[in-house]
């Protein structure tokens, strides 16, 4: 696997490093070992996946406080997405900052998010499905979100006009300390 930074400190790109032949390819899409050899310590103790039937459906921004807080690695497993963390950590250097990357089940490629950000994503096309290994399990009273369109964060989201989002994520506040 290829670990490339992004903006948000502790969070990463991860490529697949592609053994291929006439027949395709094979690749780790997960090692701990590799994850160790990079300092981060993620153990996933579940894997989720979602699936969205027509495109811009919004998801998100979501994530748990500690001692519940996710470590999560995120790829596309089909069609498209466009996919979005945020820093909430007070004391994180990148704080209110988001990093947004294009996942498909074409590029194979995942990002990696570290405990302290929240999630979201919007589907670029339709029939796209999504799976993602966390490293907590969920607790309902430990969730909190933001709202997606937040005008302090502000996202810029793929599409805004056309976007199909839940009442529970348009019913989450603004960021702001309290929402901690």
């Amino acid at each position: 696997m290829i670990f490339k930074e992004t903006t948000i400190k502790d969070a990463y790109i991860v490529e697949l490093e592609k053994i291929e032949d006439k027949r395709g390819f094979f690749a780790r899409s997960f090692c701990m070992n590799e994850f160790a050899d990079h300092n981060i310590p993620f153990t996933p103790v579940q894997e989720n996946t979602g699936y969205s039937k027509h495109k811009y459906t919004l998801r998100g921004l979501h994530y748990q406080i500690n001692p519940y807080a996710e470590q999560k690695l995120i790829r596309c497993i089909k069609g498209s997405l466009y996919d979005v963390i945020v820093d909430v950590r007070p004391q994180s250097p990148t704080y209110k900052q988001w990093f947004g990357l294009e996942l498909s089940a074409n590029n194979h490629t995942m990002l990696y998010m570290p405990k302290g950000c929240a999630h979201g994503y919007q589907t670029l096309t339709d029939d796209t499905q999504i799976s993602y290994m966390v490293s907590a399990y969920y607790k309902p009273e430990a969730e909190r979100g933001i709202r997606w369109d937040d005008s302090e964060i502000d996202i810029d989201w793929k599409e805004s006009e056309n976007v199909i989002v839940s009442e529970k994520d348009c019913n989450w506040p603004d960021f702001n300390d309290s929402n901690r």
